[in-house]
């Protein structure tokens, strides 16, 4: 115990120190729209401490702002980060609020301090319960989780879950189905939490802890990439399949200046800078220069050169695998090959368990999912596939049209009538575009959805 108190005294005295340094030289943050002809350019310089470039790459990605290209250098105490970015249309960012809101967060304080705001199951509040979950994956098992929560008079309130190797990772905030709120009361979290936890059949974590949501004291994806990393989801992992999608990390001594040089190619997809910086970061290196862009033909290209916390570089081949391992992972953990199916509707008890069940009862397997309520609508966003990972076949979509019911949606590509350059025509999409036509007929609590879309 007193060693403890000591350590924490020690992590105290040193966050104070570091607020007193940034304190005598605030962040300045500089967002261009003349600069380039193409996109914003946001410049941002202060001091530094590991953590630093997350926290800003952080802000950027919270926004659903695309990283066209950046550079960024942080050799001795101080940093300076320059990005060029665009909104998911590929137009500059013009609107005066977001401008605002970037110049304003990226200035203050706590955005630079991330290892304090990502603390889970510490600070009680009244907003919500945060339960986090790791384990085995298997299909079906949102079905079952959805289903434990909703019988224990759980409401989701927003959610986040990836899978990948065979690994599952959730992190989901809840309220009392009856009094709204969070639920505080010990014994019903350790109720929870052992039910949750004989669902997943002991292969698994599980927390529950009140916490608060202003401020965001837990980032879902943040989390996210650190659970599954702390599981090991990068052991076993395949070799790259050699597809145009496929990741190549190479990670090369640079003995001259005492870094290691980390090289990454893969495809290019919104926050896959934030993914390769948060695991970096979290892996315990710091980045001391690096250059990303995107490349033509969809492809992204990022170089970093590293050192451990400790000032070294990378010294050894198992070390430099846990690198290489680790980037491929958390470039991974997010995509999603397959369907993706919005739902839109007024949220109500059991909504979640009862749409989750259609998937389970019609063998379709979640590899991720956006679960959100806000102000009395649920927005929920399944990524889905078969069992063996494969993209759902034309015919099981006829066995789920056949079996419920009607409603709207909307095809936004068609994965099993592709071109030979992996494309789809607007023919192939209109003349697919109520597959699942009828699909909540005999599922009554549907009835007053209001907008299903279907994209992969």
């Amino acid at each position: 115990m007193a060693l403890t108190a000591a350590a924490a005294s020690c992590v105290d005295v040193q966050d104070e120190y570091a607020k007193l340094v940034r304190g005598m030289n605030p962040p300045r943050v500089v967002i261009d729209n003349e600069a380039s002809d193409d996109a914003t350019v946001i410049r941002v310089d202060s001091v530094s401490s590991h953590g630093t470039l997350l926290a800003v790459v952080q802000v950027i990605a919270d926004l659903d702002l695309v990283i066209r290209k950046a550079y960024f250098s942080s050799d001795g105490s101080w940093f300076m980060d320059v990005f060029n970015v665009t909104d998911r249309d590929g137009n500059k960012v013009l609107d005066d609020q977001t401008i605002s809101y970037i110049q304003t967060t990226l200035e203050a304080d706590d955005c630079y301090y991330p290892e304090m705001r990502n603390t889970v199951g510490i600070v009680p509040a009244e907003e919500y319960t945060v339960i986090e979950l790791t384990g085995t994956d298997r299909p079906g098992l949102l079905s079952e989780v959805c289903a434990v929560l909703a019988g224990m008079r759980c409401a989701v309130r927003s959610a986040e879950l990836w899978t990948h190797n065979t690994r599952v990772a959730a992190v989901v905030h809840v309220t009392d189905a009856g009094g709204g709120g969070a639920i505080e009361d010990e014994a019903r979290i350790a109720d929870i939490s052992a039910r949750l936890g004989n669902l997943l059949r002991g292969q698994s974590g599980v927390r529950a802890a009140a916490a608060a949501a202003p401020g965001g004291l837990t980032h879902k994806e943040r989390r996210l990439h650190q659970m599954m990393f702390d599981d090991r989801d990068y052991d076993g992992a395949s070799p790259s399949s050699g597809t145009p999608s496929s990741t190549e990390v190479t990670v090369t001594p640079c003995a001259e200046r005492g870094y290691t040089a980390v090289v990454v190619r893969c495809r290019d997809r919104p926050k896959l800078l934030f993914d390769t910086v948060c695991t970096i970061t979290d892996m315990q290196y710091a980045i001391h220069h690096g250059t990303v862009s995107s490349e033509p033909g969809g492809g992204a290209y990022q170089e970093y050169y590293i050192r451990h916390v400790d000032g070294r570089p990378v010294r050894s081949e198992a070390e430099r695998q846990r690198v290489v391992q680790g980037l491929e992972a958390a470039i991974e953990r997010r995509t999603a090959d397959g369907l993706a199916l919005e739902v839109r509707t007024c949220d109500r008890a059991g909504l979640l368990s009862d749409v989750t069940r259609i998937f389970r009862e019609n063998g379709l397997t979640i590899r991720r999912a956006e679960i959100s309520s806000e102000g009395g609508e649920a927005v929920d966003t399944f990524y889905l596939s078969d069992p063996q990972g494969h993209p759902v076949e034309a015919k099981t979509i006829e066995s789920i049209r056949a079996q419920i019911g009607e409603t709207t949606l909307r095809v936004k590509h068609n994965p099993f009538a592709d071109d030979g350059g992996g494309g789809a025509t607007d023919d192939v999409a209109g003349s697919t575009a109520f597959l699942f036509g009828n699909l909540f007929k005999f599922y009554r609590p549907f009835q007053n959805f209001s907008l299903i879309k279907l994209y992969s």
